[in-house]
């Protein structure tokens, strides 16, 4: 992802802390705290420019969210549109998702959401994969033990690697979808990056997955 340099925006991060959490390692294992109610919570590893997460927020009240995204200049635009939708049961966190276990403690989260993570098609990148076993170990961690991992991607190889670690690791499929816009599946909610793929005739897969308890 090319990133454009935004000004003003670790400013209106800062500005912003009742949305974007500032020092959630401070916030671990109380999360229902911050929330102030006993709802589950989903996260989004890598929630680029928010449009799934408020759209998941708006659809759920009895759910809470937490968009998680590294670069500032991209939460600052999930931002934006958190505070037009001003949606009680979503925070961000502007952190990197290699920390995981830092800022949730064992068993705190329901659901991990996945949508077009960065493929790193090279092998010595693999780690960097967010279904790498080393992502897929701190997901475990911090997951409950009915809990999920909800995946989505146009990248065809991406898909077979992640379906291929998350079947090495044990995990078992509850849904799979080759071609999820012309399947049954009700309810999808679009990132910004599914809307540009799929319209370019780009299939779009995902899979459902949990953890054998």
């Amino acid at each position: 992802m090319r990133l454009r340099h935004k000004p003003g925006a670790a400013d209106q991060v800062k500005e912003n802390a009742h949305y974007v959490i500032p020092n959630p390692t401070e916030q671990k294992g109380s999360w229902k705290d911050v929330f102030q109610n006993d709802q589950p919570i989903h996260i989004e590893v890598g929630t680029g420019r928010g449009r799934f997460m408020v759209g998941m927020a708006k659809a759920n009240p009895h759910i809470n969210y937490i968009g998680i995204e590294k670069y500032t200049s991209v939460i600052s635009d999930a931002l934006d549109k958190l505070i037009e939708a001003d949606v009680p049961n979503l925070k961000l966190l502007n952190v990197d998702a290699q920390n995981l276990t830092d800022f949730f403690e064992d068993g705190e989260i329901d659901r991990v959401y996945l949508n077009f993570s960065d493929p790193w098609p090279k092998v010595r990148h693999e780690k960097r994969r967010l279904t790498s076993k080393t992502f897929l170990n701190m997901y475990q961690q911090i997951l409950k033990n009915d809990g999920e991992i909800h995946f989505k991607t146009d990248n065809q190889g991406l898909f077979e690697y992640s379906i291929m670690s998350m079947a090495n690791y044990g995990m078992t499929m509850h849904f799979l979808s080759l071609d999820l816009h012309h399947s049954d599946f009700e309810g999808n909610i679009m990132t910004e990056y599914e809307e540009k793929f799929s319209s370019k005739g780009n299939r779009i897969y995902r899979v459902e997955a949990a953890f054998r308890m």
